[in-house]
C-alpha cells in the first residue's frame, strides 16, 4: 500500500510542488491540506483529496489528517504562526496515528552569514536579528520537545535559498529588477546557499522513508557552489539589465572612505570605483552609507533599499556543508544549477515577464555586457 502524505501548506509555492512531484512520481497518495478553499486551485488539477485546515487549528488538523502515514509541514508565514503551528500539528498527527513528520525548517536558524564550519551540530542562537531566524530556532527546539514526549517521528530539513519557478527569489527579483529596486551587495560576490525547489522535495521523499532520520536535522541544497551573482544574473540579463549595473558597495566599504570627507563626497568617490548602474543603486549605495549610523526607526517607517538581511545574505563567505544529508538521507540534487537556471526563465516567460532572446534570453551571449534598457524604468 502506497503512504499517504498530507503536504500542509499546499498552497505555497514549496507546497504546491511537492504535491506536483509527490503525486506524479506515483509512490505516494497525496493529500493537499491548505488553509483557505481557494488555495486548493492548483492542487486540484489532479483530482486529489484536499482538506482545509489551518495550521494552528489542531481539531481541523487531525481530521484533515485522519488516515495519513505521513505528514510535510510547509506553511509559511509570520514567526506567530511559525512557532504556533508546532505543538497543533505534532498533536494533531498523533491523534490521527500519523509516523512521521517531515518540518521545512530553514538553513536560516545558522544565520545569513554563517560562522565557518557551521554545520547540523553548531548551536543554535533564538537571539539573531531577524524573527524570522529566532521562530525557525524555536519551531525546531518545540518540535524536539514534543518528539521526545511522543511517538510520532520528526525529521527537520534546513534549505538554504530555494530558487525556481514561483519561488520569490526568481519572481520577486524579477519584480524588484521592473520596479527598479534590485541590487546586488557587494557586487553578488558572496555564496548563496541555494536549492532547486525540486531538489528540496526531492530530499523531503528521502526523508519521508530514511530509517535513520528520527530526530535529526539535515541541511541540504544545490551539488554546485553558487554566488549570488550567478543566481541572480541570468534573470537580470534575460530582463535586458546588467548585473554589474546592480552592484552596491557593503556598508563597511562606505565606512573605510577616507576621514575628513563630507557624506556627499565619499559617496561620490565609493561610487566613482563601481561600474556604472541605474540611479537606483546610487539610492541604494546613499542608504547603505547612512544606515550603519542612522538611529532606529520608529514602527512602521520603510525599510531603507539596502536590507541588512540583503547584505548578511549577499556578503556570505560559508558554504554549508550537506554531508550529514549525503550520508544519513542518501541524498543527491537531482537538477544541475544550470538546467534550473533554464527552468526559471523559461517560467518567467510563461508568466509573462519581458523576457527577450535578444535581451538576455535563451540566445545571447552570456560574456557580452549588457546595459538596461530605458523603458524599465529608473
Amino acid at each position: 500500500m502506497r503512504p499517504v502524505v498530507a503536504v500542509l501548506g499546499a498552497g505555497g509555492f514549496i507546497g504546491n510542488r511537492l504535491v506536483e512531484m509527490l503525486h506524479l512520481g506515483g509512490g505516494h497518495v497525496v493529500r493537499p491540506v491548505v488553509r483557505r478553499p481557494e488555495a486548493l486551485a492548483l492542487a486540484l488539477r489532479f483530482a486529489l483529496d484536499g482538506r482545509v485546515a489551518e495550521a494552528r487549528d489542531e481539531a481541523a488538523l487531525a481530521e484533515a489528517f485522519a488516515g495519513c502515514s505521513h505528514v510535510v509541514h510547509a506553511v509559511a508565514g509570520p514567526p506567530e504562526v511559525i512557532t504556533g503551528s508546532v505543538a497543533p500539528v505534532y498533536r494533531a498527527a498523533a491523534a490521527a496515528g500519523v509516523r512521521r513528520i517531515v518540518y521545512l525548517s530553514s538553513a536560516s536558524v545558522h544565520g545569513q552569514s554563517p560562522a565557518p564550519g557551521t554545520d547540523e551540530t553548531s548551536p543554535l542562537s533564538s537571539r539573531q536579528k531577524l524573527a524570522y531566524n529566532n521562530a525557525k530556532v524555536a519551531a525546531e527546539r518545540r518540535l524536539q520537545q514534543l518528539r521526545q514526549g511522543g511517538g510520532v517521528e520528526v525529521v527537520r530539513l534546513r534549505p538554504g535559498i530555494v530558487h525556481g519557478p514561483r519561488s520569490y527569489w526568481t519572481g520577486g527579483f524579477a519584480d524588484e529588477l521592473l520596479a527598479g529596486e534590485a541590487y546586488l551587495v557587494g557586487g553578488g560576490t558572496g555564496i548563496c546557499n541555494s536549492i532547486y525547489v525540486d531538489n528540496l522535495v526531492h530530499a523531503v521523499r528521502l526523508a519521508l522513508k530514511a530509517p535513520r532520520g528520527d530526530g535529526e536535522a539535515y541541511i541540504v541544497g544545490d551539488a554546485e557552489t553558487v554566488t549570488w551573482a550567478e543566481l541572480c544574473d541570468p534573470i537580470a540579463r534575460a530582463l535586458g539589465y546588467s548585473r554589474e549595473a546592480l552592484a552596491v558597495p557593503a556598508p563597511g566599504e562606505m565606512r573605510r572612505m577616507p576621514a575628513g570627507l563630507d557624506p556627499m563626497t565619499a559617496l561620490r568617490r565609493a561610487a566613482a570605483l563601481l561600474p556604472p548602474r541605474p540611479r537606483r543603486a546610487l539610492r541604494a549605495a546613499r542608504a547603505a552609507w547612512r544606515a550603519p549610523a542612522a538611529p532606529a526607526a520608529p514602527p512602521g517607517t520603510p525599510q531603507p533599499p539596502v536590507s541588512q538581511e540583503k547584505a548578511d545574505l549577499h556578503l556570505c563567505a560559508v558554504r554549508l556543508p550537506m554531508d550529514k544529508a549525503r550520508s544519513e538521507l542518501g541524498y543527491a540534487p537531482i537538477v544541475d544549477f544550470e538546467t534550473a537556471c533554464r527552468h526559471a526563465l523559461a517560467w518567467l516567460a510563461f508568466a509573462g515577464y519581458p523576457v527577450g532572446d535578444g535581451a538576455g534570453g535563451r540566445d545571447a551571449d552570456p560574456s557580452e555586457p549588457l546595459q538596461r534598457k530605458p523603458q524599465h524604468g529608473g
